[in-house]
């Protein structure tokens, strides 16, 4: 057992059961965290989505947005306070490609994780975008255990198949990036492929194969319907755990997003979430 975890578990030695139980099994708190509703809705199967909360799944997609626009988002793991995470985005268009900046933090006062970072990406054809990303993570616990600090690197691609057709793939700590070398305790290596295929302007669905290196194959898959011009409704599915998700979203005057969703455990329960996004004219 890695140094951090077994810090970690010493911390929550008074803790319930719920919390140690969900980080043994495979929280992703050593590196990479979903963020924005609009994900969590869709089971996370976002390696495609061309939104602003592609910063946190896939630089590749930021490639088609055209406007400055930032992002905030929230989520409540199981309902317990020591599992919030908050998400920030920030995506500015240049004149060749799309810069990029991001914050997320993980966790409360006893254990706390931090990443930072800033990408780039562009088209590199009419059908092909990329993207690249560096991040600065920071895993902190309580005294006296003190932080440990690394950096990693992401990257990921997007070809568009046909109009209605897309694939992407995004690589996360490409460099296997280490925490300690006791042990050599590694930051988590995250590679995910996906698609997405729009049936139409109102319905689109989604599906991703994604592997941890450090956990068993994970699948996800949802659908986007929009019956009305400003209404989306959304539902997925996960495994590895079984999570259903739900959400709902609702654009206003063109330049605001509001979204909210939960994904559900047959055991932990409800982790609701919020996000909301904003666009310049």
């Amino acid at each position: 057992m890695s140094p951090i975890l077994s810090s970690f578990l010493a911390v929550l030695k008074n803790k319930s059961f719920l919390i140690i139980f969900f980080f043994v099994q495979g929280i992703h708190a050593q590196g990479w965290l979903p963020m924005g509703s609009r994900s969590n809705a869709l089971g996370n199967a976002s390696v495609a989505i061309e939104d602003v909360w592609a910063y946190h799944h896939n630089p590749a997609n930021l490639a088609s947005i055209s406007k400055f626009s930032i992002g905030l988002s929230y989520e409540n793991r199981f309902l317990l306070k020591e599992l919030q995470s908050q998400g920030l985005v920030v995506v500015s268009p240049l004149k060749r490609g799309v810069l990029s900046f991001g914050v997320q933090t993980f966790g409360f006062k006893n254990f706390r994780t931090n990443r930072l970072g800033l990408g780039y990406c562009m088209k590199l054809s009419e059908f092909l975008s990329g993207g690249v990303q560096l991040n600065y993570h920071q895993i902190r616990l309580t005294e006296p255990y003190g932080r440990k600090n690394s950096i990693t690197a992401e990257v990921g691609l997007k070809a568009r198949i046909t109009e209605n057709w897309k694939v992407a793939f995004s690589v996360l700590n490409i460099g296997r990036a280490m925490l300690s070398e006791y042990g050599e305790d590694r930051l988590t290596t995250v590679m995910r492929i996906g698609t997405q295929f729009n049936f139409s302007d109102k319905v689109f669905v989604v599906a991703e194969v994604e592997k941890n290196i450090e956990y068993p194959l994970r699948i996800k898959s949802g659908i986007e319907y929009n019956p009305m011009k400003k209404l989306f409704l959304r539902g997925g599915i996960a495994t590895q755990p079984i999570e259903l998700t739900a959400g709902l979203g609702y654009r206003f005057k063109e330049q605001f997003q509001i979204d909210m969703g939960s994904a559900y455990h047959q055991v932990l329960g409800w982790s609701p979430n919020f996000s909301f996004i904003y666009q310049v004219k």
